[in-house]
């Protein structure tokens, strides 16, 4: 394996990859958009997947394998003695987070969010027939005390079950939140009989600060945990999360034994094999992310000194305050169309991202190079 994760270019990745990243637009588009990574695979996954596929491995899982590794990742990690008892295999974090929603709250009912936040929690929302409540982060893009206070107070005006979910780390800002804000937030949700439940899958990769795993902090025991190591090492196409409940947390949200069948057994052969063998893998990528947060400062800087950019703190995506660029509430359809250049659109995080883009840094230097000379190019 190279030494260097991101590299080439688009002539290297378009004919490679056949998945919705580089195949949702025409092949004049540079895609930095979804949250999939131009590196190439970690070896010792793509060994113990191909040595599956070898030997005919490729029936229903068991499962205890797949808790073991991401529960040993969990206590190396972050220091967090994950209860084994209490996790469960599913198929992917988005899907375990709607079903655990779906037993803890109500028909109709209200889940808080704080934008910007990722996009398909609007969307998933939807689908299981709640309704959002927006508390938005602070301007600084901090997890906001107060806006939680009168959220959750309208949330349970109504009665029944709300729920928040929460980002940690925060997509698309890369805010990592502290110790300390998530504890506010466990006061607050206890007081105003709120279950949170946290999407904590960007967690592996962080650059400033620490993560702190919800169910870690006081009163994080009344939540539930989905982690998953398909960002950290690219494997969203091979279905595997875990769900975590926290030892207080509503009966509801400990699902039945059948929501383990959706995860994949190649899947969880492949988290395996990253979580227990992928770490130096993850250390490369991400110091290789680091140097695309700084370039993209550089980048930036230098041709479109007019947007704002808060280097994230974690995960490898970046959240662009393009207003200054007098390019309406969409930016990113402008530079789709402009500049043949792909992001993230911002008002699809929520009202507060009009205006704004979210940028996949998980890419080679020329890529992430050649978008931002194509955003300039359209707006000159």
């Amino acid at each position: 394996m190279s030494s260097t994760l991101l590299t080439g270019d688009a002539t290297t990745w378009r004919p490679r990859r056949t998945g919705v990243k580089w195949g949702l637009y025409d092949s004049d588009v540079l895609p930095l958009w979804v949250a999939e990574m131009d590196a190439e695979p970690c070896r010792p996954v793509v060994e113990a997947v191909t040595a599956a596929m070898s030997r005919g491995d490729t029936g229903y899982p068991l499962g205890g394998e797949f808790v073991e590794a991401g529960a040993a990742y969990a206590v190396d990690t972050w220091s967090w003695p994950l209860d084994q008892t209490r996790a469960s295999p599913v198929a992917d974090v988005m899907i375990g987070l709607t079903e655990v929603l779906r037993e803890v709250t109500d028909p109709g009912g209200p889940v808080v969010v704080s934008s910007p936040v990722y996009n398909a929690f609007f969307d998933f929302v939807d689908m299981a027939g709640r309704v959002v409540v927006d508390a938005p982060l602070t301007p600084a893009g901090r997890l906001d005390a107060e806006a939680l206070d009168r959220a959750f107070t309208e949330a349970r005006a109504g009665g029944g079950r709300p729920a928040y979910l929460l980002c940690n780390p925060q997509n698309p800002t890369g805010t990592v939140h502290t110790r300390d804000e998530l504890e506010t937030l466990a006061t607050l949700a206890a007081r105003h009989g709120v279950t949170v439940i946290a999407d904590e899958i960007h967690a592996p990769i962080v650059h400033d600060g620490t993560f702190t795993p919800y169910l870690t902090v006081a009163g994080g025991e009344r939540g539930v945990s989905l982690l998953s190591p398909s960002k950290a090492w690219n494997l969203a196409g091979l279905k595997a999360a875990l769900v975590v409940t926290g030892d207080e947390a509503p009966p509801g949200a400990t699902l039945h034994e059948v929501h383990s069948h959706g995860a994949s057994h190649l899947g969880q052969i492949a988290g395996i094999a990253a979580w227990t063998h992928g770490r130096d893998w993850l250390t490369t990528v991400t110091a290789e992310i680091d140097a695309n947060r700084s370039l993209l400062a550089r980048l930036l800087a230098d041709r479109l000194p007019q947007v704002g950019y808060a280097v994230p703190a974690a995960t490898y995506l970046a959240w662009l305050d393009c207003r200054g660029l007098g390019l309406g509430d969409d930016p990113a359809a402008v530079f789709r169309e402009r500049g043949q250049v792909a992001f993230s659109s911002g008002p699809s995080f929520g009202e507060s991202g009009r205006g704004f883009v979210r940028v996949n840094l998980a890419t080679s230097p020329a890529i992430l190079t050649e978008a931002v000379d194509r955003m300039a190019g359209a707006v000159a």
